[in-house]
C-alpha cells in the first residue's frame, strides 16, 4: 500500500464478543464488510477502540485473518500494532504481514513511557519489521507518549512510514507537521470531534470511531468537509457532535458500542477490566444517544 491509499475514512473497528466474551468472528466479518459497503476506505482492527490490550496475541492474529476474509481485494486492512514489549510488537507486525494486511498502525509501548531514545527504538523496530506501509499513532492523552513534529521528522527517514494519526487534540499539530514535513506524510485525524477542523488544517484521512454505528453520516460529513462544502458540513457536524464527542472520553469503547446496540449493529459487550455502563451513567448515556438519533437533523 502506498501513501495515496491512506487518504479517506478508516473505521477503527470495534471487537464484538459473544455472551461468554469470546470474539464473535461471524459478526466481525459482517460488520467490516458493511462499513466498507457504506463507503469506508479501509478497516483498522486492534486499535484502542478494538480493545487490543484485552486481547491475547493469538486472538489478535485471528481477528486480522477474519477481517482480511471480510474485505474485497483492494480494500486496505491496517493492523493496530501495540504491546508492552518490543519483541511482541514486532512479532505481531510480522503476523499481520503474513495475514495479508496492507499496512500497520504503529503505537508506542503500553505501560512503560520511555524517553525519546527508547520510544524511537521501539517504533523503529516495528516499522522495520515488515515492508508494509506504516502510520504512526500519536495519542499522548491515552498513552502518555507525545510524538512531537521534530521527532516525527526523524522517523520519516524510514521509507515505509507514510502517515501519522494525530490524536493530540491540538489542531495546530496538523499544521506544524505539515510545515515540518511538507507532503512527506499523510496526516489523519484520530479524534472524531476534530474532523472538520482537521480537514481545514490539512488532514487527508480520518481514523473514525462512531462510523461503527453510523457510517452513512460519517461518510457524508467527510465528503462535505473534503469538498469544501462548509455550510453543509457545519449543519451535519452540529447534529453529530454530541455523538462524536463520545469518542473522546475514558469510556469511549463502552459508549460507541452502546450506540452500535441502539442502531442494531452490535452489542454493548466489552471485556474486563472494562465493564458495561449501568445505573445513572447508562441512563444518561442512553438519553444523550437517543436524543441525537431521534432528532429530525439526524439525516442532514
Amino acid at each position: 500500500m502506498r501513501i495515496k491509499d491512506w487518504r479517506g475514512v478508516f473505521p477503527a473497528i470495534t471487537t464484538p464478543f459473544h455472551d461468554d466474551l469470546s470474539v464473535d468472528h461471524e459478526f466481525l466479518c459482517e460488520h467490516a464488510a458493511w462499513m466498507v459497503a457504506q463507503g469506508a476506505h479501509g478497516i483498522v482492527p486492534l486499535g484502542s477502540l478494538g480493545e487490543a490490550p484485552a486481547l491475547a496475541f493469538d486472538e489478535k492474529v485471528r481477528i486480522l485473518e477474519t477481517c482480511r476474509t471480510a474485505l474485497r481485494a483492494g480494500t486496505p486492512l491496517i493492523a493496530g500494532i501495540s504491546a508492552s514489549s518490543t519483541a511482541e510488537a514486532v512479532a505481531l507486525a510480522k503476523e499481520a504481514h503474513r495475514a495479508g494486511c496492507d499496512g500497520l498502525m504503529v503505537l508506542p509501548p503500553y505501560v512503560y513511557q520511555g524517553d525519546w531514545r527508547e520510544t524511537k527504538a521501539h517504533v523503529t523496530a516495528v516499522i522495520r519489521a515488515t515492508p508494509l506501509s506504516c502510520m504512526l499513532y500519536n495519542n499522548p492523552i491515552a498513552y502518555g507518549t507525545d510524538f512531537l513534529p521534530e521527532q516525527i521528522r526523524e522517523l520519516a527517514q524510514h521509507e515505509n512510514l507514510h502517515a501519522v494519526k494525530e490524536s493530540s487534540g491540538d489542531v495546530r499539530r496538523i499544521t506544524a507537521i505539515r510545515q515540518s514535513l511538507g507532503e512527506r506524510l499523510t496526516i489523519l485525524v484520530g479524534l472524531d470531534d476534530l474532523v472538520v477542523e482537521g480537514v481545514a488544517a490539512g488532514a487527508e484521512g480520518w481514523i473514525a470511531g462512531l462510523v461503527n454505528a453510523l457510517p452513512a453520516q460519517t461518510m457524508r460529513l467527510w465528503e462535505h468537509a473534503t469538498a469544501g462544502r462548509w455550510r453543509e458540513a457545519r449543519a451535519l457536524y452540529d447534529w453529530f457532535l454530541p455523538l462524536l464527542r463520545l469518542d473522546t472520553t475514558s469510556k469511549f469503547v463502552q459508549l460507541i458500542k452502546l450506540v452500535q446496540r441502539e442502531v442494531g449493529k452490535g452489542s454493548a459487550r466489552v471485556r474486563p477490566p472494562r465493564l458495561e455502563l449501568d445505573g445513572d451513567e447508562l441512563e444518561s448515556a442512553l438519553a444523550r444517544i437517543r436524543a441525537s438519533l431521534s432528532s429530525p437533523d439526524a439525516h442532514v
